[in-house]
This record gives structure tokens, sequence and C-alpha cells, in this order.
């Protein structure tokens, strides 16, 4: 086994408990050529040499090859020798292998399974059955490896010897690590809201075509602040082989907004910002506090998994959460120690936690996180676990986990993965505080706006949800998770456990797709209100104070018919819109732009899913044609997968083989338009035909069925110079139940924004 693998011991993982034999030894070994270090998504050729044991391998016997259910690598294939991926098998005896390859072949954590069976006689001690993997003898350019980097990428081979079908583990795991390609772009990262004085780091990476921080840039770079930064230098050297560089201890001593420009010469390279300096009593901490590692269902080690997030990701903030039934008790009490390793006052908050998984009929998925390490771990399930020792600490449905969580000092989330939560049939309002609606999974706003008619107080958060060993920075590759991982900003004046929980308790936050953009929302009311100090319909003896004005996530009552809903947007790139809402409905969209701005800029975007579980997943095949106009340039919006088509395909026509789950893509075309010109989209959901005359401020939509499944089209202006907007707009009041106001933000760039919802009721 490589060094860089995941232990396995930590691993829940189940094999058959009959073999044929003590020693697995017995039933042979493995090698594989090459072995080292390669490029991610880079095309390779593979030898793997299984040699059979002493018990030999008998007819109809087979070895299997299994891999992470996360790879995003080329699925191997046996039927095209010139196309990308084919896979050869022989025996050294002639004998004939048949191969076969399923994406769900094996039990999870490898899913992933090449069968390679053995027919018309048998092998002896030291024959051998040589697998190619990408084999270029017919044509074939090779074997796609994944886009993400691994540390230690297994070639798990199992072997079938008697022919049972129970496949077991060989004792060594031969292991490639994936590393970083070359740099493509340089990011810049700044938190979002400080106060004078305050700390904070500017974070520095460059990364590869797939958002890995590549460990192959260099370069001496100078610093251009828009305002006087204590502690940083004018220059930064990046060295070789880094992957990131973080700047700590700055600080702001004047309000204003900060961005910090990096410069190569006069070339800027990348702008970290904004980040709003503002006397006040909150600061924004950033966070991520959703992902696995591959001890469990994600890849590398836990230990790589809180490097990254906090020295890669630039986050202040983060948790791991590992499918429960996946969690075994030696793992459990290792990320214990890892969270009291990592955790650090005023600079990385960590919280030991773990992802209560439960199958949808019984709750669905909750995220757990504990304030302290050495708290007792309530698994949905066993499943994969074989140790019974602790099965009576079960808590089978999520109204059993509330309750056995209830005398504990933490909180939970409820999120849409693999499975989604039933917010309906549990939620208890003293320990879930906040919905989870996006991650790499998607967009989920639906989870959140179905708590509204059932009484239910929850906040906003952001994650990614993400199994690539990525936290924080969390690109979906190409899978089939069609969105980059979210973020979630914790508007706190303590950077430690007790202020994020706080936080939390409070809905304190707003949660975004992953950019860093700073958002404020507040209430005022002229008539004022009293302010709870938590939710009164489950803390009926909480504490209350008159108070004027609220902020985001707060739940206050009042006589005043409307309210003043003051909005203040800073962002990296223009905003699009926002939209205020009561509730599910959109009371008024803002633009710091109007019909008299727009020029010849055309965005077409689709978006949703398919239904609300595991397969959400929504193709996009379609075209847009503008007759009576040439497209001169066309912008990519939320592409995330470089090998899907969104292309200009004539001086007319774009078109695109695209997939959503809930979130958005699309694009922007920039048009040389005449009179009477038209679009014409065709996709395999619908089709779209409109006058360009037609197409102005406000969409124009194509339902498409689904989850809320539609294309929409909207022109923009040709160049929107606004990052940063200030409205304050009167909102309504509904006389009777709860007012649940909140935003969501649209940056021209395709992220989003939400936040928390204050709950206002008369």
């Amino acid at each position: 086994m490589s060094d860089n693998t995941v232990a396995t011991d930590l691993v829940a993982a189940v094999w058959p408990a009959a073999h044929p034999g003590e020693d697995p030894v017995l039933y042979g070994h493995v090698e594989l050529q090459p072995r080292g270090a390669f490029e991610a998504r880079s095309l390779q050729t593979f030898r793997l040499v299984y040699t059979v044991g002493r018990y030999g391998l008998d007819d109809t016997g087979s070895i299997r090859v299994v891999f992470r259910f996360v790879g995003d690598g080329g699925a191997p294939q046996m039927t095209d020798p010139a196309g990308y991926d084919y896979v050869t098998a022989q025996a050294s005896t002639g004998a004939r292998i048949s191969l076969e390859y399923s994406g769900t072949g094996h039990q999870r954590p490898y899913f992933k399974a090449l069968t390679a069976r053995l027919h018309g006689g048998y092998l002896s001690e030291g024959d051998t059955i040589t697998i190619t993997f990408g084999d270029t003898a017919g044509g074939s350019p090779g074997f796609r490896l994944q886009t993400f980097c691994e540390s230690g990428f297994e070639f798990k081979v199992l072997a079938d010897v008697c022919a049972v079908g129970h496949y077991v583990p060989l004792p060594e795991t031969p292991a490639i690590a994936i590393v970083p390609g070359p740099p493509k772009v340089w990011r810049a990262v700044l938190p979002s809201l400080r106060r004078p004085g305050e700390p904070f780091h500017l974070g520095l990476k460059a990364e590869d075509a797939w958002g890995n921080p590549s460990d192959r840039a260099a370069g001496r770079f100078r610093l251009e602040p828009t305002l006087p930064v204590d502690g940083l230098p004018g220059e930064v050297d990046f060295a070789l082989g880094s992957r990131a560089v973080t700047l700590d201890g700055l600080r702001l001593h004047d309000e204003g907004t900060l961005f910090v420009r990096v410069l190569d010469g006069n070339t800027c390279v990348a702008e970290a910002g904004p980040l709003v300096c503002r006397d006040g009593v909150h600061s924004g901490y950033w966070g991520d506090l959703h992902g696995q590692s591959g001890e469990s269902i994600g890849i590398n080690t836990a230990r790589e998994y809180f490097d990254f997030a906090r020295d890669m990701a630039f986050l202040d903030v983060t948790s791991h959460q590992a499918n429960d039934f996946q969690v075994n008790n030696a793992f459990w009490s290792l990320l214990n120690d890892l969270t009291a390793q990592y955790h650090q006052d005023g600079r990385f908050v960590t919280f030991p936690g773990y992802e209560w998984s439960g199958n949808t009929s019984v709750g669905g998925d909750r995220n757990v996180f504990f304030r302290e390490e050495g708290r007792q771990i309530h698994r949905s399930s066993h499943a994969l676990l074989p140790d019974r020792s602790d099965l009576a600490t079960d808590s089978p449905n999520a109204r059993q986990l509330f309750q056995d969580l209830a005398g504990e000092d933490c909180v939970v989330y409820a999120h849409v993965g693999g499975r989604y939560a039933d917010i309906r049939f549990a939620h208890d309002g003293r320990l879930e505080t906040a919905m989870e609606i996006h991650s790499a999974w998607g967009t989920f706003e639906w989870l959140l706006t179905d708590g509204f008619p059932l009484g239910h107080r929850s906040g906003v958060v952001c994650n990614s949800d993400g199994h690539k060993g990525r936290p924080g920075a969390s690109y979906p590759g190409a899978a089939k998770f069609g969105a980059y991982g979210g973020l979630t900003c914790f508007l706190t004046d303590d950077l430690s456990r007790d202020g994020i929980f706080d936080c939390l308790r409070r809905r304190h936050t707003y949660g975004t797709t992953g950019c860093r953009l700073h958002l404020d929302v507040r209430a005022r009311m002229a008539g004022g209100g009293t302010l709870f100090d938590r939710d009164p319909n489950v803390f009926p003896d909480t504490a209350s104070k008159p108070v004027s004005e609220v902020m985001m996530g707060d739940i206050v009552r009042t006589g005043d018919g409307s309210v003043d809903l003051v909005i203040e947007v800073s962002a990296g790139a223009p905003i699009e819109r926002i939209e205020v809402r009561n509730g599910s409905q959109v009371l008024e969209t803002l633009r710091p732009y109007d019909a008299g701005d727009l020029g010849p800029r055309v965005r077409v975007v689709w978006s949703g899913a398919e239904y609300r579980g595991r397969g959400r997943q929504t193709s996009w095949k379609g075209s847009a044609t503008f007759a009576g106009a040439t497209v001169d340039r066309i912008a990519k919006i939320n592409a995330w997968n470089h090998e899907r088509l969104l292309e200009k395909t004539g001086p007319h026509t774009v078109e695109w083989d695209a997939l959503t789950t809930g979130n958005f893509g699309g694009f922007d075309a920039w048009l040389d338009e005449g009179d009477g010109g038209r679009l014409d989209i065709a996709t395999n959901h619908g089709d779209l035909s409109l006058d360009l005359a037609e197409v102005g401020l406000e969409d124009q939509v194509m339902e498409a069925g689904g989850l809320e499944r539609r294309v929409r089209v909207f022109r923009l202006p040709v160049e929107n110079p606004h990052r940063a907007m200030a409205r304050t707009v009167a909102v309504p009041l509904k006389p009777e139940g709860d007012n649940p106001i909140w935003v969501c933000v649209t940056t021209e760039d395709g992220f989003q924004a939400w936040s928390s919802p204050i709950f206002l009721f008369r």
C-alpha cells in the first residue's frame, strides 16, 4: 500500500466474513506499472498484473479492480479500441478473460468495479492476468485520470479465486499520486467584513484548469491595496511548489472598502475583495462546514482535508461531516483528535461532527456539530460497520435523533445530498437552526421555503458537501455534481466556537454559491418592535427587548404594517439583480441599471432539476439561433466542466450540452443586431421563440417541467460597472403568521447569495 493512501482501519468497508483461508497472501498479489505522480485529467496507460497465488484461480473465478465512487476519471470501456479509456485483459496461459465494468458494481465506497473473469480453464500459482488501462495499441489516446488531486489513488484489487462470488481484498493495494497541472488562473482571497483594527489574512494561490491549487506556479508579485493596510508587504514571493501563500496579521484602521490587486509587472493577475471595514457589532467569517474525506466516501485523508480548508481555501471555520454509517469508532476518535489539534480561537475554528444519514423516509440527511470533542455519535444505522458493540446508541429516525441530542451542546443543519431532509417528518427548532440551500449537489431554496408554512424559523447556510478533498473551494470537475460548492458567512463578534454557535442559534448567517461578497440586510420599524433572543415558539421563556432595527435572522414582533428593508451589497463582480422576498413571493427585483442602459447583450440561462431525490440531475442539450443578428462573442456562465459543449458554433448560433441540479448555467451573447432579428431556442425540454425586440429587462421564460426547470432570456448592459448597491425598500407585512423577509443576490458571473430571513410577525 502507498504511504499516502487512507489507513484501511479507518475505512468502514465490509468484506466477506468467510474466505478461502487464513492468509490473503495465498490468493495472489498485484503489481502496477508505472507508479509515481501523474497530472490531473492527463491521459495515461497503466498495466496491472495479477499473479495467481497458491489457491489458483478456478474456471469462472475472477478478480475485480475497484475504485472510489467520487472519482470522475474515465469509465473503462471495452468496445472501441480507438476511444478514450479502452481497457484490455490477457491471461499468461492464453485463456479467455472477459471484462465487465459498472459504476455501481461493488459496495460503498468502492462502487466502481471492473471485473476480469476467467473462462474455459483454470490458472495455477504463478500464472498472471494483465489488465491494461488505456491500451493505445488500437489507437486509444489513453485512460483519463480524474480532475482532482489525490495523494493516494488506489487500484484496489479483490479476488474470487474459488468462483463463489465472494471478493476478498488482496493485502497490497497499488496506488499512484494525482497531482496538479500547470497554473491557469490566480486567485486572491480576502474576508468580507472586519472592524477597524481587527486582524485578517490575504490568501494567494494559482489554480490549474480544474481548480486544483497548482504547485507549478512561481513569481514575485506586487500588491496594490485601495486602502492603507498594516502588515501588508509591497511584494510577495510565490515559491515553486508552495501551492498557496497566506499573509496573516493584516489590519485596517480606517473605514472603507478594500480591494487588493495582485500585479505581475503592470498586469493584474488577480484581485481580492471586497473587504468592508466598518465600526460595528459584527465581523464576517467564512466557513464550509460540510465535506468528507477518504475515510468515508470522499478522497484523501481527514488531515489533508483540514489542511486544505485552512491553507488553500483560506477558511475561518470548518467541520468534517462523514456519513455516520461509515464512521467506525477508530475514525470517530481520530476526527475528534483532529478538530482539537486544528482549532485555534481567533484564526481557525473547527467543530467535531458527523452527517446523520438516514433515508428520506425516516427524516433524511442532517449535519450534527458538537461544541466539544468526545461526544457520543448517534448514527442513523450501522450499515457498513461490523462492530456492533454500540448499536444501541443509534438514532434510527430523525425524531429520535433530536430526542437523543436534546441534552447536547450542538447545532443541526438539514441538507440535500444523495438523500434529502424531510423537514415535515422531523424538525426541532431548538437544535436545527439552519437549512443548507446550496452545495455541490445543486441549489435547493425549497428546503428553506418548505418550512415557512410550517412555522419553522431557520437560517440560511451553504456548504460544499464536497467529496473531492477541497473544502471551501470545491469544483464539480467532470462528474454529475453540477455546481461549485457553497460558503457561509458567519456574522459574529467572536471567531470562537462560542461565537459561531451563538451566530448559528441567532441565524446571523448568509450563504453563497462560493463567492465572498458582503451582504447586510436590516429591517427598520418606525413604531419599533420586540426582538426575541431565541425563537419564542420553542423557547417560551426566552428573553426579549425593544428595538427599532433588526438584522438578518432575527425574530421580532411589531405592530407596524410595513418595514423599511435596508440592503447593502458589495461584490467582486457586477451585480445583476437583487430579489426582495416575503417567504416564497418575490416582492421586488432591484437592479443597478434600468431599461435605458440595456444594449446588445442577451443572457440565456437554464436551471432546475428533475425532482428532489438522488437522480435530480437535468441534462440540457440545446441551441440558440439569433436570426438577423451576428454573435460577436459569448461568455460562459457556470460552465464548470470544460469537456461539455458550450460554444459559438456559427455566426448566428450557440450550442450546449450542460447539466444542472437545481442551480443554473448559461451564456451571454454580444450581438451585432439588425432590424427584425429573432431568437429561436431549441432544447430537449422545450422550445422558445422570440423577436429580439421582445427581449428586454424582464425575464422571458420557458417553463420546462421537472423541479423549477426553466429557460430564461433577458438583456444586460454591454458593460455593467456596478459592484455595489445600497437600497431601502418599503416591505408590507401580512397581518397573520410570519413574514420571512430575505433577499437573493445574483452577480453577473453566475454566483448567488441568500440572506437568512428576518422573521417578522404582528
